[in-house]
């Protein structure tokens, strides 16, 4: 999204370049444009902030190809690790995950809510590659501090493919510094924000 400062100094690039143009076409600076500079600041100022929060989110709008896909709420998601146990040689099971996506048309975050840890984004991005959408991010994992010993913090990234418009489901994979990997299958969304794990559950059992 266009900052406050970038805004106002487009405008007063544009009203300096009317007024120089009048200069050079009448012989003299017409400067009325500038009483309505304030008022044509807030009018984008407003017109700005109720696109980047609101109106891309609008299905008609939706429908146009240039417009990130809104896939913001909480994903129940089926959370596949690749990683094997030395102990056992196997992976471990699938659980269930909560991915909660907060978006505007400008920027995303990321939390990956398990019942053991947090994960939480410090870049994610909404982006069209080759025709199609798709979330990149870069998080740190906070595990629950009594299980620390056996998992502890550690960062990673992950991809996901969004697949319609309106979107229908995300899925992809992570991996992270531990040497670790996984995939992700994002198919039930809530359009709520869940702040735990508890409540990511009442979200889909209700």
């Amino acid at each position: 999204m266009i900052s406050g400062t970038l805004l106002r100094v487009i405008a007063v690039i544009i009203s300096v370049v009317f007024v120089a143009g009048s200069w050079i076409t009448t012989g003299s600076p017409d400067t009325s444009l500038l009483s309505s500079f304030s008022i044509a600041v807030l009018v984008c100022s407003v017109s700005l902030i109720l696109w980047d929060r609101y109106f891309w989110k609008l299905p008609p709008i939706q429908a146009i190809p240039g417009v990130a896909r809104n896939i913001s709420g909480t994903w129940e998601s089926t959370l596949e690790s690749l990683w094997v146990d030395p102990a056992t040689g196997n992976n471990p099971d699938a659980k269930t995950v909560y991915l909660v996506i907060r978006q505007t048309s400008s920027k995303a975050s990321v939390t990956l809510i398990s019942n053991e840890s947090l994960s939480k984004s410090s870049l994610a991005r909404v982006v069209r590659e080759e025709g199609s959408w798709v979330l990149h991010y870069i998080y740190t994992n906070e595990p629950q501090v009594d299980l620390r010993a056996r998992s502890p913090i550690h960062h990673g990234s992950g991809v996901m493919s969004i697949v319609g418009s309106p979107v229908k489901r995300l899925s992809g994979s992570y991996w992270t510094d531990r040497d670790s990997k996984g995939k992700l299958t994002l198919l039930r969304r809530s359009a709520k924000h869940a702040d735990d794990f508890e409540e990511g559950v009442n979200l889909f059992t209700r």
